[in-house]
C-alpha cells in the first residue's frame, strides 16, 4: 500500500470542515441540551437535599410531637388513677358513713320498740295488779261497799 499525502491533506481538511460545521451546527444544541440537562439535574438534586432536609425536620417535629402525646396520656392515666382512687375512697367513706347511720338508726328503733315493750308490760303488770287486788279486795269488801265503790268510778270515769 502506498501513501499519498494529497489524501491525507483532504483527509485533514474534510475533517477540519466536518468538525468546523459540526460545531457551528451539531455541538452548540447538543451542548445546550446537555447543559440544561445538567442544570436539571442540579436543580432536582438540591430539591431533593432540601425536600430531605425538611423531611428531617418534619420528622423531628412528629417525634418531638409523639413524646409530647405519650407524656400526655401518661399524665392523664395518671390524673385517672388518682381521681377513681379518691372516687372509691369517697364511696366507701359514704357507704360507711351510710352504714354508721343505718346502725344508729336500727338501735334508736330497737331501743324505742324495747322502750314501748317495757311500757306495755308495765300497763298490763298494773292491769293485772289492780286486777288481782280487785279480786282481793272483792273477796274483802262487801256487796254494798263494792257497789259504791263501782259507782264512784263510774261517775268518775263518765265525768272525764
Amino acid at each position: 500500500m502506498s501513501w499519498h499525502w494529497e489524501s491525507f491533506v483532504y483527509a485533514i481538511l474534510a475533517f477540519l470542515i466536518l468538525y468546523w460545521l459540526l460545531n457551528k451546527y451539531a455541538f452548540g444544541p447538543l451542548f445546550g441540551i446537555m447543559e440544561k440537562r445538567r442544570e436539571l439535574v442540579l436543580e432536582q438534586m438540591n430539591a431533593a437535599e432540601t425536600a430531605r432536609q425538611q423531611a428531617e425536620v418534619q420528622l423531628e417535629e412528629q417525634r418531638k410531637a409523639m413524646e409530647q402525646a405519650r407524656k400526655e396520656a401518661y399524665d392523664i392515666i395518671e390524673q385517672s388513677k388518682k381521681t377513681s382512687s379518691k372516687q372509691a375512697e369517697d364511696i366507701v367513706q359514704t357507704a360507711k358513713a351510710e352504714a354508721s347511720r343505718l346502725k344508729e338508726d336500727a338501735l334508736k328503733d330497737i331501743e324505742s320498740e324495747k322502750n314501748k315493750a317495757i311500757a306495755s308490760l308495765r300497763g298490763q303488770v298494773s292491769g293485772m295488779s289492780v286486777m288481782i287486788a280487785s279480786k282481793i279486795i272483792e273477796k274483802q269488801i262487801d256487796e254494798k261497799s263494792q257497789e259504791q265503790l263501782v259507782d264512784k268510778y263510774l261517775n268518775e270515769v263518765g265525768s272525764k
